[in-house]
């Protein structure tokens, strides 16, 4: 007979199936970022701005695992007050600016502003604020930089339309824990992307812009133009699908 323990674990272990570990806790081996911001510290991947390492553009460091496509992705993270983070996939890694990368991101903030939602670095901005479900509409325009910008107005892409609700964004951010360790799990199939954070749905994308959507790259972390500040996360771990 199974006690409760037992059952509880039991259940933990089947719903972590086919779960790797991409973050060794003591080691930045299989991530490429600039160690001047990225370090390893108490068994957990932190990034950090100081005073005298203050940035120009945002800087990540990315998984060279591969370039995953329909995944699960796990972990944790904590984030000082100040702090400015995201969790980018499905990304490409800029040419000409050292450790970057543009793409979908979840994202992650101090002041819990903005953790939560989907925003996409360096291309259509805002996707999903927190608490929306959203579907971005096929994208009829040119392909050029200039006409991309013009779709973007108050750093939110124009062509989405929110189409329910996963509570308001007030209520959600009292689910999140300010300076303090927090659980994600980003859910990534087809088209379709879905941020948790602590277990709570937090966005809902359904991306039909075939044109500046992505199926598959890189996965990275970042640390963001601003104040001094610090990110920790750990227990990373995917489940490609």
């Amino acid at each position: 007979m199974l006690t409760l323990g037992t059952r509880i674990d039991s259940i933990a272990q089947k719903s972590e199936k086919g779960f790797v570990s991409i973050f060794d806790g003591k080691t930045l081996k299989g991530w490429d970022g600039d160690p001047k911001y990225w370090r390893v510290e108490n068994g957990n991947l932190v990034g950090e701005i100081t005073p005298e390492t203050l940035l120009k553009t945002n800087s990540f460091i990315i998984w060279k695992g591969g370039e995953p496509a329909d995944f699960e992705l796990k972990g944790s993270f904590k984030i000082a007050k100040d702090g400015n983070s995201g969790i980018n996939y499905r990304s490409e890694q800029l040419t000409d600016v050292p450790f970057a990368l543009k793409g979908y991101q979840a994202d992650i903030d101090g002041k819990v502003n903005y953790t939560g939602q989907n925003y996409e670095e360096r291309k259509r901005t805002t996707l999903a604020y927190r608490g929306q479900k959203t579907v971005i509409k096929p994208y009829t325009g040119e392909k050029t930089p200039e006409a991309l910008r013009a779709g973007i107005k108050a750093n939110a892409w124009t062509g989405f339309e929110v189409v329910g609700s996963l509570g308001s964004s007030d209520s959600l951010k009292t689910l999140i824990k300010s300076e303090d360790w927090n659980t994600f799990h980003l859910v990534i199939k087809g088209n379709h992307l879905q941020h948790y954070i602590n277990d709570v749905l937090m966005s809902d994308v359904t991306d039909n812009d075939t044109v500046n959507g992505a199926k598959k790259g890189l996965l990275g972390v970042q640390v963001h133009v601003g104040p001094p500040m610090k990110v920790e996360y750990k227990d990373l771990r995917i489940k490609q699908l």
